[in-house]
């Protein structure tokens, strides 16, 4: 696999835009998408790493994450969002992306490494990835809309 993984910012954050839209299909808009990222999530310090190859130049997959501190888990590298092209899936980026994540998280002292993950019939393959590369299913998470 040739890809390269590299860490997406500014002003290259329209990179991971169309990988990250196949999870998050609701930002239909490039520049709303850039806004959000750029002006609010990374001020709250998420950062976004790409798998790339040669063409074409956006990121084939992206894993959105962010570093937090929890009384239950200490420091924590918590993977917001994790995303394939569907065109580029089963070449194993969710595999290498959550590998880079792991030792960022190692590299910056975190002593747990989360994400949630909805739940359904699509989302079997993604799961099936989660287990094979560690991650076990440790809590329910509950959310209500306001």
């Amino acid at each position: 696999m040739a890809a390269e993984l590299r860490e997406i910012v500014p002003p290259d954050t329209a990179l991971a835009f169309p990988a990250m839209q196949a999870l998050r299909p609701h930002y239909v808009d490039e520049a709303s998408f850039v806004e959000r990222v750029d002006e609010v999530q990374r001020a709250e310090g998420y950062r976004i790493v790409g798998a790339f190859e040669d063409e074409p130049s956006h990121a084939l997959a992206v894993a959105g994450f962010r570093v937090y501190h929890m009384l239950m888990w200490g420091r924590v590298l918590y993977v917001d969002d994790l995303s394939t092209l569907p065109e580029a899936r089963r070449r194993g980026y969710g595999r290498r992306l959550l590998d880079w994540v792991a030792e960022e998280a190692t590299r910056l002292g975190c002593e747990h490494l989360q994400l949630d993950s909805g739940l359904g019939p699509t989302r079997t393959d993604a799961h099936r990835l989660y287990f094979n590369t560690g991650f076990e299913i440790t809590s329910f998470h509950f959310g209500r809309r306001l």
